[in-house]
């Protein structure tokens, strides 16, 4: 017997608390497992600091203490909302990743967008359209950006677009060098969106294509479908009111898994185009071995994915009556 909503998302609720315990442990591990030691990297490994400065910056942020005490304190200060202080940058990690978050839910909100959109009518228009010129060229291009890796599209988008066209501005959210406010900010910093978002959204966009126009070609040959048109059904009322709410869920289910590649994976697309954003963080935080960030970015993904999930899951009910939650 199914559930109600409530008493589904709390039960998902209870069962992600373990969930991120695992990760918080998992994290834990495989950063301080990795080697190299941050104090140098904080205070310069040139061989001018003294023993005495370098055991002074690691008692300072904790390093000093045996692993299974910094982790029993890590997770006494998540509890806290304290995710801790920043090698590197010398915040604290809580209010540095909301000062980037804004930049990250930008890119990825319209490269979101743009993919689901695109991919979808794209999806729709080849699946009505089997065998066709169209259809075939769209699954060319779909491979294309399917296969390609997003660091290599981003070059190659810089290369072409920025350095040899000057179409778009090569790297950065806005021009530094003449600063603008109200209208023209927002048509700067929208400039400097372009090739970011194409880059970041070619990937999501083939692949909701590609799943759009197989469910689609596969709901066509329904015998509902055949039932409709023997009746005389007009062709768009086939698609918009037989054939697209059957193609909904699969198609649900890879908007859910894109956008959690889109956080989780904006490190390669943040890095090339050098966006103030979670995935330049992050990579700035690798470089430079700062364990309280790197732990702090992946809390923050790994409750985004979370959270995700069950927005997926409460949507299959709201588009399909007959899931139920168990």
């Amino acid at each position: 017997m199914g559930q109600t909503l409530s008493g589904y998302v709390t039960g998902r609720l209870l069962q992600a608390i373990p969930l991120i315990f695992v990760v918080m442990t998992i994290n834990f591990i495989l950063i301080h497992s990795a080697p190299g030691d941050p104090i140098h990297l904080l205070i310069g490994e040139g061989g001018a600091a003294s023993e005495e400065l370098i055991e002074q910056t690691r008692a300072e942020f904790g390093l000093d203490r045996p692993l299974h005490v910094q982790f029993v304190s890590y997770l006494g200060n998540v509890l806290q909302l304290n995710l801790g202080f920043s090698l590197r940058y010398r915040q604290d990690v809580f209010d540095l990743i909301m000062s980037r978050l804004p930049a990250s839910l930008l890119l990825m909100g319209t490269a979101f967008v743009v993919s689901s959109i695109a991919g979808i009518l794209l999806g729709l228009y080849a699946g009505t359209r089997k065998d066709t010129i169209a259809d075939r060229i769209a699954v060319i291009l779909s491979i294309l950006g399917y296969s390609m890796p997003v660091f290599f599209l981003g070059l190659i988008m810089l290369s072409v677009f920025s350095i040899q066209l000057g179409w778009f501005p090569a790297q950065g959210m806005y021009d530094i060098r003449n600063p603008q406010t109200g209208w023209g900010l927002v048509k700067d910093v929208a400039h400097h969106l372009v090739l970011p978002v194409i880059t970041y959204s070619a990937f999501q966009l083939a692949l909701i294509f590609r799943v759009t126009r197989v469910k689609m070609q596969q709901v066509m040959t329904e015998d509902f479908i055949i039932t409709a048109r023997a009746k005389g059904v007009s062709d768009r009322r086939v698609v918009f009111r037989h054939a697209v709410p059957n193609t909904l869920l699969p198609i649900v289910t890879i908007l859910g898994l894109n956008l959690e590649w889109l956080l989780a994976g904006s490190v390669l697309t943040e890095t090339v185009f050098a966006w103030p954003g979670l995935g330049r963080l992050m990579f700035d935080a690798v470089s430079a071995r700062d364990f309280p960030l790197l732990m702090g970015l992946f809390m923050v993904i790994s409750s985004f994915v979370i959270i995700v999930n069950l927005l997926t899951d409460v949507l299959y009910r709201a588009i399909d009556p007959r899931v139920s939650f168990r």
